[in-house]
C-alpha cells in the first residue's frame, strides 16, 4: 500500500488541551497591539487552516466562527467580518484535509495558499460593501506571508504527537 509521506511515522492523538491551547494563543497573538499593517499575516488563521487539515472533527467551522467573532470585537470591525472569512477557511481546510498530507511541506504551502487568498478577499469584500476604507495593495503579500508560515506551524504543531509515548531502548519508535 502506498502511504503519504506525513503517514510515514505513527503520530500520537493530538490532545484537545493542546488545540485548545494552541488556538488561543494563536488569537492573543493576532491580539498584540503592534499596529495593523495590511500585510500583516494572520496566524489564527494559519492555526485554523492546520488543526482543520490535522483534526477536522475536533476544530471545525464552528470554532472557526467563534474565534472570528472574538477577532470581530476586538478589532472593532464590523461584526461576522472575521466570522464569515474564518469560517471559509475552516470549510476550504476540512475539505483539503485528505489530500494535503500526500504533498511535501513546501507544496501544501502553495495548495493552503489560495484558501488564504479568498478568506482575505472575503473579508475585504464584507468590509468594502459596508463602506469601509481601502487597506492598500499590500494586503495582496499577507496570504503570502501566511502560506510562508505553514511550513513553521507545521512542524511546530506537530512536535508533539511524534515524540514516543514510552521511550525504550528496545522500541525506537
Amino acid at each position: 500500500m502506498i502511504m503519504p509521506r506525513a503517514a510515514e511515522k505513527l503520530l500520537l492523538p493530538a490532545n484537545p488541551w493542546f488545540i485548545a491551547f494552541t488556538l488561543i494563543v494563536a488569537l492573543m497573538v493576532d491580539m498584540v497591539p503592534v499596529g495593523r499593517a495590511a500585510a500583516m499575516p494572520d496566524v489564527l488563521a494559519v492555526v485554523l487552516v492546520f488543526w482543520g487539515v490535522h483534526q477536522p472533527r475536533r476544530v471545525g467551522v464552528l470554532w472557526a466562527f467563534i474565534f472570528g467573532l472574538a477577532v470581530d470585537v476586538h478589532d472593532g470591525a464590523l461584526l461576522g467580518q472575521h466570522a464569515l472569512a474564518y469560517s471559509g477557511l475552516s470549510f476550504g481546510a476540512i475539505a483539503l484535509h485528505r489530500r494535503l498530507p500526500w504533498f511535501s511541506l513546501r507544496a501544501q504551502a502553495v495548495q493552503v495558499l489560495p484558501l488564504f487568498f479568498g478568506a482575505h478577499v472575503l473579508a475585504l469584500v464584507v468590509r468594502m460593501l459596508v463602506g469601509g476604507m481601502w487597506p492598500g495593495w499590500g494586503m495582496l503579500l499577507a496570504p503570502v506571508f501566511e502560506a510562508a508560515l505553514w511550513p513553521i506551524a507545521s512542524v511546530l504543531l506537530l512536535a508533539p504527537q511524534r515524540r514516543a509515548p514510552d521511550r525504550d531502548a528496545h522500541r525506537p519508535l
